[in-house]
């Protein structure tokens, strides 16, 4: 088993946390979690996980509410892999819907 854990900063205030275990090269969990920093404090804006037995997307507004949307993929490996290119390519994307929707 091997675990992996690092932090890639794409901005001043955005960060995404990376954390995934592999055991024989497949993928057997991971989180991936766009971070923004607001006031000093760290929010989580959208986040790529294996909990709860299967990959999908956690969606998070300011308000506390929570979209959950299930990754229909083959496996963990592709999850993870279509995880890094939407946050990587959608990134501001996200920050901006999360100050958007915290100006409301």
């Amino acid at each position: 088993m091997t675990e992996t854990e690092f932090v890639i900063s794409y901005d001043f205030d955005s960060k995404i946390r990376h954390y995934h275990v592999t055991v024989g090269g497949k993928v057997t969990d991971f989180v991936l979690q766009q971070e923004l920093l607001i006031e000093g404090k760290w929010h989580p804006v959208i986040r790529y996980d294996t909990s709860h037995g299967y990959a999908h997307r956690d969606v998070l507004h300011p308000d506390g509410l929570l979209n959950k949307t299930p990754l229909y993929v083959y496996d963990y490996n592709e999850a993870l892999t279509y995880a890094e290119a939407d946050i990587r390519s959608n990134w501001e994307l996200y920050r901006e819907r999360y100050l958007r929707e915290m100006r409301k």
